[in-house]
């Protein structure tokens, strides 16, 4: 894992009035699809219907030995080792590891690990937080500008233009593109540039420490807690401290 500020040093409250809302997006903006979800649709990519109980099972195991999305694994292959650690900065290595991870998992399914994978780049994969777009509305009408900020290895631009949010963010500082990996500041100095906004009138929202190393790069930073697909996970709080001020 990387290292990452201790979570007890976060800054929830801006300083200055906010011109700018940095989002992270996996577990802020949006969460993966249900682990039975995942697995029945991927299995039926590859031509196989699973009963769910035989799914059920094939969806714990893969998600010990890790999903993209999910939990980290307990253990990662030595043949995985430097691929696991560029996950984030390579769109090959993200591939490779995700799919290496999966084939550790015994399926008569033929093809599932890359299916699985490929699920994560469709707009189905992903199931956007419930007040992702009014939030994101709200601020686009209130003149503050949006950026995506994420540790990811594909490009997610296509997901917001499926589900129609992305007319209301600006700019996307995305890992693999960047070079860089939250925690790292610069990740967020490169959003805040983008924007064309001083970091210190910028605020980060996300769901992990990682996301607090907009602390260090002068930005004010507000966590929101963990929630499961489809469920509030608090996000429209968010606009009482980008707002405040405003008419």
């Amino acid at each position: 894992m990387h290292d990452v500020p201790d979570a007890s040093n976060l800054s929830t409250h801006p300083a200055r009035p906010v011109e700018a809302v940095l989002f992270d997006f996996h577990g802020t903006l949006a969460q993966v699809e249900d682990p039975l979800t995942w697995v029945l649709a991927a299995a039926a990519a590859c031509g196989s219907t699973l009963d769910r109980g035989k799914a059920t099972i094939l969806a714990d195991r893969l998600l010990t030995a890790g999903r993209a999305g999910g939990p980290l694994p307990t253990r990662v292959p030595p043949h995985l080792a430097e691929h696991w650690a560029d996950r984030d900065l390579y769109a090959h290595s993200h591939r490779a590891a995700y799919t290496g991870l999966a084939a550790t998992v015994h399926t008569d399914v033929e093809g599932l690990a890359d299916a699985l994978y490929d699920r994560l780049l469709e707009p189905a994969g992903w199931v956007p937080y419930p007040d992702t777009e009014p939030t994101l509305r709200k601020l686009h009408e209130a003149g503050v500008k949006v950026a995506v900020v994420s540790n990811i290895a594909f490009d997610i631009r296509p997901l917001f233009a499926s589900w129609g949010l992305d007319g209301l963010v600006d700019g996307f500082a995305l890992s693999y593109e960047v070079g860089r990996i939250k925690p790292d500041p610069m990740i967020f100095y490169r959003a805040c540039g983008l924007l064309g906004v001083d970091p210190e009138r910028a605020l980060m929202v996300g769901d992990t420490p990682a996301d607090a190393g907009a602390v260090k790069a002068g930005c004010a930073a507000f966590i929101v807690p963990a929630a499961d697909p489809g469920r509030p996970n608090g996000l429209s709080s968010v606009l009482s401290l980008a707002l405040a001020g405003q008419a």
